[in-house]
């Protein structure tokens, strides 16, 4: 998967460094959770404080010990003095971080950028385990009543400055439209996303596709696009039918809740009003939320490979249909204080599987598919503002658009090991601008922000 140019920020060295090298054959796991939070953070409050409800996400995140967390439906992030369309203020991420994640496991986790282009009340936000993951870049967003991000990661290889080779893995989160009658919308939603990702990928790499797609059925048409297109490239697997096959097709889990009880989602709550009116009730009744695989993934196709029957609803034992995760009979899948912490959280399970990871010992691997542009760094995600000349050798250049003319900026370049090599504020006060720069052969990431907002985010190439 090595690569002349990238788009985004991403690290690997390309130079052959010609020698012998010890390497680490030991594997890894990345544990996965999707989990509905039920606006969370949300302003007027829903279901009450955020402190009490920080509490709640570090007993259940200290309980899964998960790598990679999506959490769906919380409140939108307000991302500058000048975004109005927020529910949450700013740095509700940080605060996530420092009240909940980090309590739960210090120092683990870091957040990947969120967006909100529809101007929803109500986003998706990822986290991440900092030591095995970097951050890579959102390859793609399908803007309708939420934003739909696909996110890149690479897995942080212990033989990666030797063998210059590293694994890449995609995330798409999804908070869907609900109701039994938002079906078409839902399909539209899907649709619209699926076609995003098929702009930026020639077929499925290691990719998850996960949320809240509040789906009623196997047939329902957002469930047939992601697991049976037209277009087999682009083709998801859901666990528990297929590789587990502990599930059979067709499948209508709203119809028939009890033949799925171990799998449901939907609700953690029997009663409408407690602990709150937010949310639905009826206890465990049907199975909105899913973490669907690609092939690769199911088949072991490049370094990461599902754990068989590791899929499973954190909380729900296979005795909650209609009644609540912390009700009796005693829950006896997780200790009482994760089922009252489920319980008060949100009306909704996480769901979770593990991945086994391989690391690359040889410095090869399958072609990534994603559709890179073949000259400048970042054409399309760059935007009209920035475009720095790629690859650099003594000085980073840049172009600004005029209108970041007089405006204060700051830069930040780092490497793959995530050290900063060059740091600064600066004054743009033309249309180009030079930085001198004495670097190793490799690829490098830059990070150019103001005001609050980030403005460019790319890879340079250093030869």
């Amino acid at each position: 998967m090595r690569r002349k140019y990238f788009n985004f920020f991403f690290a690997i060295f390309l130079f052959s460094c010609g020698r012998s090298y010890h390497v680490v054959a030991q594997t890894d796991t990345l544990r996965v959770m999707a989990y509905n939070v039920l606006a969370y953070g949300e302003y007027p409050l829903c279901q009450g404080p955020n402190g009490i409800y920080n509490a709640y996400l570090q007993t259940i995140v200290q309980f899964a010990n998960p790598d990679i967390i999506g959490l769906e439906k919380m409140g939108s992030i307000q991302t500058s003095p000048a975004d109005h369309n927020y529910t949450t203020a700013i740095g509700f991420q940080d605060s996530i971080l420092q009240f909940a994640l980090n309590v739960a496991y210090p120092g683990r986790y870091n957040y990947c950028m969120n967006t909100n282009k529809s101007a929803s009340g109500t986003e998706c936000l990822l986290f991440y385990n900092q030591q095995k993951l970097g951050f890579i870049t959102i390859v793609c967003t399908y803007v309708n009543t939420e934003d739909f991000d696909t996110y890149k990661f690479y897995y942080k290889d212990p033989n990666l400055a030797t063998s210059h080779d590293t694994t890449f893995l995609y995330v798409t989160l999804n908070h869907d439209i609900s109701g039994d009658g938002g079906v078409a919308d839902r399909c539209a939603q899907i649709a619209g996303e699926m076609a995003q990702i098929k702009n930026h990928f020639t077929h499925l790499a290691n990719m998850i596709n996960m949320g809240d797609f509040n789906v009623r059925s196997s047939s329902e048409p957002v469930y047939q696009t992601l697991t049976a297109p037209s277009d087999t490239n682009f083709r998801y697997y859901d666990p528990p039918f297929i590789p587990d096959a502990n599930l059979s097709y067709p499948a209508n889990w709203d119809g028939n809740p009890a033949a799925f009880a171990k799998y449901l989602t939907t609700s953690t709550r029997s009663s409408g009003t407690v602990p709150n009116s937010c949310g639905t009730s009826g206890g465990a009744k049907s199975w909105y939320d899913h973490i669907f695989l690609s092939p690769w993934i199911v088949n072991n196709a490049n370094y990461i490979s599902y754990i068989p029957h590791s899929y499973r609803t954190i909380g729900n034992d296979g005795s909650r249909v209609g009644i609540s995760v912390n009700a009796s009979p005693a829950n006896t899948s997780v200790p009482s204080s994760v089922a009252d912490a489920l319980f008060q959280m949100s009306n909704k399970y996480p769901v979770m599987v593990d991945l086994l990871v391989t690391p690359n010992i040889t410095g090869t691997s399958l072609p990534d598919p994603e559709i890179i542009p073949s000259s400048v760094a970042d054409q399309t995600l760059i935007n009209e503002y920035i475009t720095i000349v790629n690859p650099l050798n003594n000085e980073i250049i840049m172009n600004f658009s005029n209108n970041l003319l007089g405006h204060s900026l700051s830069f930040e370049l780092v490497d793959i090991l995530g050290r900063s090599q060059i740091k600064r504020v600066m004054e743009v006060n033309n249309i180009t601008m030079k930085i001198p720069c004495q670097l190793k052969p490799g690829i490098y990431y830059v990070r150019i922000a103001g005001s609050g907002n980030v403005v460019c985010q790319t890879i340079l190439i250093g030869n």
